[in-house]
């Protein structure tokens, strides 16, 4: 589910637990760079952001090379870091409602208040900024990808229910006026991604995200892996910097991402993505430089998802702003690149929208839901052996 409950540590930590991040061009100001953070899956009514902790986005120059034949993204050395920490809950006007204030820090140091939930957003030194309960954008059929797993065959239906349905998350949205926060000789293709990391002591990352599924789709399974087979990476892998990934544990994410990169090119019964000499599977590094890329000279667009990647990977120029916006259809997209190569039939897992559409307005994300459904009585339904479904390309 995008970065929801992506290892153990996320699920004994929700507060902690990276949903999505995604990267857009305004579709209101042009010339402005949309940063979005959603964490605490299925998070409650009552649910508040961690006063133990920073949300932080960080974002990199980065330029696609083909060095040695394989296409990958090499991110630059200048950083960009937006932090945002959030201030133990005060008690509210009301009985029983609190109110907790936050604080982000831009890349230049300067210091901007803000309060969670408010309806108007804070708009100040190029930037504006909300935080608080949202619906959660994001849409899948979980069923039908556990059971492609199961099954090794794919088992997605023509049409299915999104099993995010009515779940709520709490947002960071932050949209900046890139030449006034960044500089405007910045970028234009820049590397997004976004992290949880303890805010008191020694900081520990303890999640961090940036294409989505890397970890609950490619990365999830063992079973293929003939290098980890007992190992449960993903705890390992959010603990990493994106930038600067550590030479201890990058084979292990190497044969994980290879093995299991390859299961997926199986599905349609024939191979696109052949291993080199080594085993490893053409997409491996470019997918290993896990952050979202954004061309921010280009016009917001919907369905740029992996566009900029897919570019690399045929040697042409790109034609949108790629990155990720809400509504961009990832597992269809996703699925379709992994199993049927560049030139394959579209795979679709039979969803294709969220809960409600998105705005086109600031913060995008629409209003969370008042009566969200029970997360125990989701995961029963989903952990239910699955029942037989058509395999289908369309």
């Amino acid at each position: 589910m995008a970065d929801h409950f992506s290892g153990p540590r996320a699920l004994a930590d929700p507060a902690s637990d990276i949903t999505d991040v995604y990267a857009f061009p305004s579709p209101e100001q042009p010339g402005h760079l949309v940063l979005v953070l959603d964490v605490f899956p299925a998070a409650a009514p009552t649910a508040l952001f961690s006063d133990a902790l920073s949300y932080r986005f960080r974002l990199r120059p980065v330029t696609a090379t083909t060095a040695g034949g394989t296409p990958a993204f090499v991110a630059g050395a200048d950083e960009y870091t937006f932090d945002f920490r959030f201030a133990v809950p005060s008690p509210g006007d009301g009985p029983g409602t609190v109110v907790q204030a936050g604080t982000c820090t831009t890349p230049g140091g300067a210091e901007i208040p803000f309060r969670v939930g408010e309806k108007q957003p804070t708009e100040t030194r190029g930037v504006r900024i909300f935080a608080g309960a949202r619906l959660d954008p994001f849409f899948i059929d979980l069923a039908g990808v556990l059971a492609t797993e199961a099954q090794e065959q794919l088992a997605f239906k023509a049409r299915a229910a999104n099993s995010l349905d009515g779940m709520n998350v709490l947002a960071i949205v932050l949209e900046l006026d890139i030449a006034t926060v960044l500089g405007s000789d910045t970028g234009p293709l820049m590397a997004v991604v976004g992290e949880t990391v303890t805010s008191h002591g020694h900081p520990v990352r303890l999640e961090r995200m940036g294409r989505p599924e890397i970890k609950n789709v490619i990365m999830r399974s063992s079973k293929f892996d003939p290098v980890n087979r007992d190992l449960e990476i993903r705890d390992l892998y959010n603990a990493e910097d994106a930038f600067n990934l550590s030479q201890d544990y990058v084979g292990a994410y190497r044969a994980r991402l290879s093995a299991n990169l390859a299961f997926f090119d199986r599905l349609d019964g024939k191979t696109d993505w052949p291993l080199d000499d080594q085993g490893v599977h053409p997409l491996t590094e470019l997918l290993l430089a896990d952050f979202l890329v954004v061309d921010t000279s280009k016009p917001f667009s919907d369905g740029s998802d992996l566009e900029i990647e897919r570019a690399v990977l045929t040697g042409r120029p790109h034609t949108t702003c790629g990155g990720r916006s809400p509504e961009d259809d990832i597992i269809d997209t996703l699925y379709t690149l992994l199993v049927g190569g560049l030139d394959g039939p579209r795979i679709s897992d039979g969803v294709d929208q969220p809960t409600q559409p998105v705005s086109r307005t600031f913060p995008y994300l629409v209003p969370p839901n008042p009566n969200p459904p029970d997360l125990k009585t989701v995961f029963a339904e989903l952990s239910a052996p699955p029942k037989e479904a058509a395999s289908s390309p369309g």
